[in-house]
């Protein structure tokens, strides 16, 4: 399944993120950032679904939450940084 990460700076980031998009009714649910695309030690992201980037993206515009970096998976299980 495709599915994007964004990547917050940290927790509380992560749970203000999520809520935001709850509320606008995109499914968002937090979790710790692989290995692979934890670039500061432990941080946090936020799934979504591959069909909600674009309203995702203009929901964390407009309550000014702007995220670190944003990943999608690859077919292999891989991820890649989406560049914005």
């Amino acid at each position: 399944m495709v599915y994007y990460l964004i990547v917050c700076r940290s927790l509380t980031y992560a749970q203000r993120t999520a809520a935001a998009l709850e509320r606008a009714g995109i499914a968002a649910r937090i979790l710790r950032s692989p290995k692979a695309i934890a670039s500061t030690g432990c941080s946090h992201s936020v799934k979504i679904s591959q069909r909600s980037l674009a309203q995702a993206l203009v929901v964390l515009k407009r309550v000014e939450l702007s995220p670190r970096q944003i990943f999608i998976t690859e077919a292999d299980g891989s991820y890649r940084e989406v560049q914005l």
